[in-house]
């Protein structure tokens, strides 16, 4: 026979919902006893053993959240939210997060390599596009064994990827041409940053900067981490594109990586940029700069003509006569 319930009973220790709902369900199939009885002897109130949650499914949301995630397999549920809500689901972060997890989604870790520490003084830039530029070389290679160069060319400012230039090899000659036509398109930079690369530091690059008036800056050997905004766009590229892509032909790398750069500055999310893309960044900062511009343009006073000397001299009386 069944009892009454002790305070010291296992049953009575039981405190999750879903947990009550299971001891009274058992307690009325094995044993017969009402529902009544049940909640009595598990300690459970009869409106929570009876309630069904109305949350809705959400098999489109759901569906489309899987979606996203095959299709950007290196994003977590932040980029992902940011993804959803520019196509329009109405939708809170906490509950993509919830969904994330439902769905076994997740992002595979990789092995990290030790981090440089110790201060560090960066270089300080006016927060306007081609203020300053980062240049560095990621490397890659064919299915056939051919290894590939790509030199990226990123504005620390902006985020944006001006160039991702992919060859076979790629000499201090062919970087100084890339430079020569981005800066023909876009305008000269502030400064470039790079490493003590052999390319950067050969003598067609130290005329190309003598010509173009162009300060470059190398940073200390052995510190990565002072040319920081390029190593982490290298990283993002190596992750999102070059781990996930099988490159047959130097024609297809192109294309997989021109594809990757467009979608990077119009429609990746950037967590630096408060989930914004590096493109609408660009195109803000711009417009801010012109309207500074203009403001500053209407501060300044108006020259006015200078005022006509007063007469101090008394007029001369008319002579009588």
């Amino acid at each position: 026979m069944i009892g009454k319930r002790s305070k010291g009973s296992p049953v009575a220790k039981v405190v999750a919902p879903a947990a009550k709902r299971k001891a009274v369900a058992h307690l009325v199939q094995a044993h017969g006893v009402s529902e009544r009885r049940a909640c009595s002897l598990v300690g459970a109130d009869r409106t929570t053993i009876r309630y069904r949650s109305r949350r809705p499914d959400d098999a489109d949301l759901r569906e489309r959240l899987r979606d996203l995630a095959g299709a950007r397999r290196r994003f977590g549920y932040r980029r992902l939210h940011v993804l959803l809500r520019q196509e329009g689901w109405t939708v809170n972060r906490k509950k993509t997060q919830r969904l994330y997890r439902e769905e076994g989604l997740s992002v595979r870790r990789r092995r990290g390599r030790k981090r440089a520490t110790g201060s560090r003084a960066p270089i300080l830039t006016a927060a306007t596009p081609n203020a300053r530029w980062s240049v560095d070389f990621v490397h890659d290679q064919l299915v056939t064994g051919r290894r590939l160069r790509i030199l990226n060319v990123v504005d620390d400012v902006t985020k944006e990827c001006l160039a991702a230039v992919v060859d076979t090899s790629i000499s201090g000659k062919r970087v100084a041409r890339e430079l020569s036509a981005l800066v023909a398109m876009r305008g000269k930079p502030g400064v470039i940053v790079s490493d003590h690369g052999t390319e950067f530091t050969s003598n067609a690059m130290l005329a190309w900067t003598e010509a173009a008036g162009v300060a470059w800056h190398f940073i200390a050997p052995g510190k990565p981490m002072q040319n920081g905004i390029c190593e982490a766009f290298n990283g993002r590229m190596r992750d999102e594109l070059l781990n996930e892509t099988l490159f047959f032909s130097l024609e297809q790398a192109r294309h997989k990586v021109a594809n990757w750069v467009t979608d990077y500055n119009h429609s990746r999310p950037h967590s630096a940029l408060g989930y914004g893309t590096p493109a609408a960044f660009a195109a803000r900062l711009t417009a801010m700069d012109g309207r500074l511009r203009e403001a500053e343009t209407l501060r300044r006073p108006s020259i006015a003509p200078s005022a006509q000397q007063r007469q101090s001299e008394a007029p001369t009386p008319a002579s009588a006569g």
